[in-house]
């Protein structure tokens, strides 16, 4: 292994970013095929602004804000600052029968963002951790109210919901439960919405298919209501590679859940915090849910921190029995760490001086109409977009699931593009930031990958 020279330790490089020197062996890498990557790893060493840098030193425009999270863009000194002033001055505080200020600011700050009446904020680490959170307070809310028989919980086909059992349980990505035979039981999923038959290459909301948040009804009448709890749905699933709600699909299940005496939980991990043109989901949709989880862009992805807003509702409705007794019986070592509120609050911060949480509206169109211009190109089946979020569907070659989608993928990434693969779907959602000239490098990359991969 080469000595680092006088220039390299000066400039706080290490080893790990010196091409062919990493040893990759003990790394087990999650959500990765690790045989296949450490054969030729793809690494990044730095980051700034729409950019990642790789080991070897070429430029890498962020097509995915890292997984959904860097809304602010990269290397926000900002947020830096004040991470290290909140280590240097309480690097740790329990907030078990205790507390410390900046948890109870950062609540309030999220309240004030929050769509209306979803102003009661659970922290949690990330969002397996907010999934299993607001599962967990949608069965104690109706324990709490009497309702003991609710306990039935229900999810969607192709929903992902987190890595927790109970995020695997009510999550409908077949490849993340297959493998895991124990999940959680009384657990049912209504169908999917992507229909290429009817909406391919729709833009932005797809016409068809408002009918089948419907199938709440079918599992109503087979379980009965006065079983289930709660139906969680991603407003906009992401990582099954972008699958907008059919116009007036959301609206419908919140009167359904509301006709049944359901809740209704929004995954907003990857929606939140400006992904859609507004701070939420339901602010775009125009639909409130009962509780909702986040995490992702809470802090820009630099700490480790989620969140569960819950209706005053679902709030209050706990806030019984005697004023000494432990009203949820629930939490983490690291709910609301002293570090991950500091970072929180630089990031609402850098959100609300330059509009970011707003700012997607005004980019939305362009970027809608340059993915959309990729129609026609090889093996192109479907495009689909909201918001700042979009995805481009190949078509598999036979028998081999994902390989195509692979071979575009690399491609991009030795040519200068960051995105995420689905089986052989492109899902991109660019930092906030993004200019209509990052719009423009992204979408030539990927073209000229897909036409190569043909």
């Amino acid at each position: 292994m080469p000595l680092l020279s006088r220039q390299q330790r000066s400039a706080a490089v290490t080893l790990h970013q010196i091409p062919n020197t990493i040893k990759t062996d003990s790394f087990w890498m999650p959500f990765t095929a690790n045989r296949q990557f450490k054969k030729a790893p793809r690494l990044f060493s730095s980051a700034e602004g729409m950019h990642y840098t790789t080991v070897d030193g070429r430029k890498v425009i962020d097509g995915s804000a890292g997984l959904w999270c860097v809304n602010a863009g990269h290397g926000r000194k900002q947020i830096a600052a004040a991470v290290e002033r909140q280590l240097m001055t309480l690097d740790f505080a329990p907030t078990f029968q205790m507390g410390h200020p900046l948890a109870f600011d950062f609540a309030e700050r999220l309240a004030e963002i929050a769509p209306k009446g979803l102003d009661r904020i659970f922290f949690t680490n990330s969002g397996s951790e907010s999934v299993d959170t607001a599962l967990k307070i949608a069965l104690a809310y109706h324990r709490a109210t009497g309702q003991s028989s609710r306990t039935r919980l229900i999810g969607r086909e192709r929903g992902y919901h987190g890595v927790g059992f109970g995020g695997t349980s009510v999550g409908g990505m077949v490849a993340n439960r297959r493998a895991f035979a124990t999940l959680l039981p009384g657990v049912d999923h209504i169908r999917h919405t992507h229909d290429l038959s009817r909406n391919a290459f729709a833009k932005d909301q797809p016409e068809h298919g408002a009918e089948l948040a419907d199938d709440l009804e079918r599992l109503v009448g087979l379980h009965g209501a006065e079983t289930i709890a709660a139906v969680i749905v991603e407003p906009v699933p992401g990582s099954t590679a972008v699958l907008p709600p059919p116009k007036g699909y959301l609206q419908r299940l919140r009167e359904i859940c509301d006709k049944h005496g359901i809740l209704l939980i929004f995954d907003e991990v990857i929606t939140g915090f400006g992904r859609l043109g507004t701070p939420f989901a339901a602010n775009f949709f125009g639909v409130t849910p009962d509780l909702m989880t986040t995490a992702k862009g809470i802090t820009n992805g630099t700490i480790p921190c989620g969140a569960v807003f819950a209706s005053r509702k679902v709030h209050d409705g706990m806030m019984v029995g005697p004023e000494n007794q432990m009203e949820l019986f629930h939490g983490y070592t690291y709910s609301a760490h002293p570090t991950a509120c500091a970072a929180g609050i630089a990031t609402l911060d850098i959100y609300k001086d330059e509009g970011l949480l707003t700012r997607g509206a005004s980019i939305a169109e362009y970027w809608r109409d340059a993915l959309h211009s990729l129609k026609g190109l090889p093996n192109v089946v479907d495009i689909r977009n909201c918001g700042l979020m979009g995805a481009v569907e190949l078509a598999p070659r036979a028998g081999v699931v994902g390989a195509r989608g692979y071979d575009v993928m690399v491609d991009c990434f030795n040519t200068g593009l960051y995105l995420r693969m689905s089986g052989d779907s492109f899902a991109m959602s660019p930092p906030l930031i993004v200019e209509k000239s990052h719009i423009d490098q992204m979408v030539s990359i990927l073209g000229d990958a897909i036409k190569k991969v043909a």
